[in-house]
């Protein structure tokens, strides 16, 4: 299925764009839960239509399962290939304001998160800034993230901001204004330094989707097919070629 203009017409005129991203969220969350996570994570869409439009996939790890031991024995655990860029990471200057509400009970835990990015997210400065230190708080965390931007309404490039965000002057792949993409990013932290490693694709329209590395930790990653899953949404949507 190539990569559809889903921000101008005719596609536009015919389909909800927001509709549109929460059936591929949907549509990757049920990848993941049927096809490749461990039994101990699972995967949930949060969807939010409001002042800012977020659209994503969290994978969580389960710590206190109550149903029984886990089985990881049949999950195809991905070697993926060598990051586009490895960068030193140093969190002891970065700004974080945050409120955190912790549970004794050890309920599940992020592991990773994959954002739909939308036209809000990229529509003013503080909204790229806010979701960049978004982004830089899970990656603080130790949580791996994946960003997908498929915009093309409004130019602006959040991977850019995230790396600006971070102090990185590395030279990255999809880092131009105008540029769709999709980026994964693996933190391997040791206190408040340690290194960010990156995989980005630049996404044309017209053409397939790549396939990207989900972290779920340091060292285990799974294939996330983006093509198999933007099909999915497509076909759940009714849209055609």
């Amino acid at each position: 299925m190539p990569l559809l203009d889903h921000f101008h017409p005719p596609l536009s005129k015919q389909r909800h764009w927001d509709s549109f991203h929460g059936a591929w969220a949907e549509a990757i969350a049920r990848h993941l839960n049927e096809d490749l996570l461990p039994d101990r994570f699972v995967a949930e869409t949060r969807v939010k239509i409001g002042n800012q439009v977020e659209i994503d996939v969290a994978t969580l790890e389960e710590s206190n399962r109550e149903h029984g031991a886990s089985h990881d024995g049949g999950v195809a655990v991905w070697a993926p290939p060598k990051p586009a860029v490895s960068a030193m990471l140093d969190f002891g200057d970065l700004d974080v304001i945050e409120i955190t509400i912790t549970n004794d009970d050890e309920g599940p835990q992020v592991v990773s998160a994959i954002e739909l990015i939308s036209p809000a997210n990229k529509d003013r400065p503080s909204h790229r800034r806010g979701f960049a230190v978004k982004c830089a708080s899970y990656l603080q965390n130790g949580v791996s993230v994946m960003m997908v931007d498929v915009v093309t309404e409004r130019r602006a490039n959040l991977h850019a901001e995230l790396l600006a965000l971070l102090k990185l002057n590395a030279i990255a792949p999809a880092l131009a204004a105008n540029d769709l993409y999709a980026a994964a990013y693996r933190p391997v932290l040791a206190g408040h330094a340690g290194r960010l490693d990156i995989w980005a694709e630049v996404l044309t329209l017209g053409a397939a989707l790549p396939t990207l590395p989900l972290w779920l930790s340091a060292e285990m990653a799974l294939a996330l097919n983006l093509e198999q899953t933007y099909l999915a949404a497509c076909t759940a949507r009714r849209i055609e070629a």
